[in-house]
């Protein structure tokens, strides 16, 4: 027999699945943007590669809810600078750079908080919806 779950219940399980996903995806942005002007420690190197979280739904509480299933490189092309002193530069004098745009980052990781902000919101909601019942049932 399938567990019976209050509405609140099935939601607050849903909302911290997304809570769960969206700090994720935050920490991989962190980390983009901290490695945004990394060069590669050998000539000619490939610097560091943006990653971007792949989700999925999943199942939780019975209801639909979301996971990060992985971690992918970004396969965009990397930036080029002529700077044929830098240590990291290949012998015509082009140094690669990370594929990070450091705008784009910024309004995913704005994006990703409003996300983590809504699903907070779904939260505090249905506890205050259960904490109502409750103080309409002791009446």
């Amino acid at each position: 027999m399938p567990e019976i779950r209050p509405v609140s219940g099935v939601a607050q399980a849903v909302a911290a699945s997304a809570l769960r996903a969206q700090q994720s995806r935050m920490r991989i942005i962190a980390e983009n943007l901290a490695n945004a002007d990394s060069t590669s420690k050998t000539a000619g190197g490939d610097p560091y590669r943006r990653q971007a979280p792949v989700f999925e739904p999943t199942k939780v509480a019975g209801a639909k809810g979301v996971r990060m299933s992985k971690i992918e490189p970004d396969q965009t092309a990397f930036r080029e600078e002529y700077d044929p002193g830098h240590p990291s530069a290949n012998a015509k004098g082009y140094v690669k750079l990370p594929n990070v745009n450091s705008l784009v980052e910024a309004m995913d990781m704005r994006e990703a908080q409003r996300a983590y902000e809504a699903n907070l919101n779904v939260i505090e909601t249905a506890r205050s919806m259960e904490m109502r019942t409750l103080e309409l049932l002791r009446k």
